[in-house]
């Protein structure tokens, strides 16, 4: 027997997202995917490409069982989430993919919308690594995101992914409704930086990287 979908939207704390949640898993829990253009969506989630159709949509980002969808500043929730709720909705309902496949690590892809310039903590792209080498503390520092970090994240509608580690720094990359989201210099330095400063004395700061 077909289970009937259901979509229901959420309030995220970054006003320009919004989150609709299903009672259908979209990926697997340790996935998520980012698109920022239909151009970036082709070939991965037909869900998606086919939400860049709207002329609101922004952005659209999924994980777990629920799509963050990031809208233009030039309309309000009010108008368009009854509208984004039922398309979405309807898609699953019938049958259509909402992903095709992950891009692989390293896929040529546009780049991630800087989570804001607030979190970049005075680093610039220029002055970050460009690539990590493995670090004894990388199991550690993901083990601690994961039990205490992503849940919440998700719980608003984005995802944390791990960088790196490098000269006592942590790079992460804020996601969904965390990428531009107000609160999320608080988020990075009141939270994650205290969480994992306090658990690993080699920890000295925590930077979004971009």
């Amino acid at each position: 027997m077909q289970v009937p979908i259901t979509l229901y939207a959420e309030m995220t704390p970054n006003p320009a997202t919004m989150k609709f949640v299903s009672n259908k898993h979209l990926v697997l829990s340790d996935q998520n995917i980012v698109f920022n253009s239909m151009d970036e969506a082709k070939g991965y989630s037909p869900l998606a490409e086919a939400l860049f159709n709207f002329p609101f949509v922004d952005g659209v980002f999924m994980a777990s069982n629920f799509v963050t969808v990031t809208k233009t500043d030039n309309i309000d929730w009010d108008f368009i989430v009854m509208e984004l709720r039922e398309f979405i909705r309807e898609w699953l309902a019938n049958g259509k993919e909402a992903i095709i496949r992950i891009p692989a690590p390293g896929a040529p892809k546009a780049a991630e919308k800087p989570a804001t310039a607030a979190v970049n903590l005075n680093e610039t792209p220029a002055d970050q690594p460009a690539s990590f080498e493995k670090s004894d503390l990388d199991e550690p520092i993901i083990a601690l995101l994961n039990e205490y970090v992503r849940p919440a994240v998700e719980n608003d509608g984005g995802a944390i992914d791990f960088i790196g580690f490098n000269d006592g720094k942590v790079y992460v990359m804020l996601k969904g409704s965390c990428a531009g989201c107000p609160s999320s210099t608080q988020t990075l330095k009141g939270g994650i930086e205290t969480l994992l400063k306090s658990n690993l004395e080699e920890v000295t700061e925590v930077v979004a990287y971009s």
